[in-house]
């Protein structure tokens, strides 16, 4: 009983590692972008 749960365990925190990697590039990507927006936004704020 023990061997299944911590195998259930497991298999569910690996899960979230998996899933949880693309989801930190995601919001990385997300982020660059909306630096981005902002950088060319102040750019043109200046001209």
């Amino acid at each position: 009983m023990k061997t299944k749960a911590l195998f259930l365990l497991s298999l569910f925190v690996c899960t979230l590692v998996l899933t949880g990697c693309n989801t930190v590039r995601g919001m990385g990507e997300d982020l660059e972008r909306a630096g981005q927006a902002i950088q060319r936004e102040s750019s043109d704020a200046q001209d």
